[in-house]
């Protein structure tokens, strides 16, 4: 039986799950969150083409979709990490079918 092709409309689950992580960045700051919470500096380091401001905006739209939380340690000199949610964490399985993707594409 084939299955059906998603229709397109406003809440097809492509389109949001292309609002949640598509774009440049999003799957890339989510899989550096896979196996420990880190902060902004790490994750500037673990994604060097980042800029900074385009870093901290990407990650304010992953906190804001319950992707990924922010503790915020309330110390001075402030001391802020970001982790992966349980929401975050479905995200898991796209990346790797993505990354299989692209390892089957390139042998192509």
């Amino acid at each position: 039986m084939e299955k059906d092709i998603a229709k397109v409309s406003p809440r097809c689950p492509i389109r949001t799950t292309l609002e949640l992580v598509g774009g440049k960045w999003k799957l890339l700051i989510i899989i550096q969150l896979t196996h420990e919470p880190k902060r902004l500096s790490k994750l500037k380091r673990d994604i060097p083409d980042i800029s900074e401001k385009m870093l901290i905006q990407e990650l304010k739209n992953l906190v804001d979709s319950e992707l990924v939380f922010r503790k915020n340690y309330g110390e001075v000199p402030p001391r802020v990490e970001y982790e992966l949610t349980k929401k975050g964490k479905l995200a898991l399985p796209l990346i790797e079918h993505m990354k299989d993707f692209a390892e089957q594409y390139t042998a192509l």
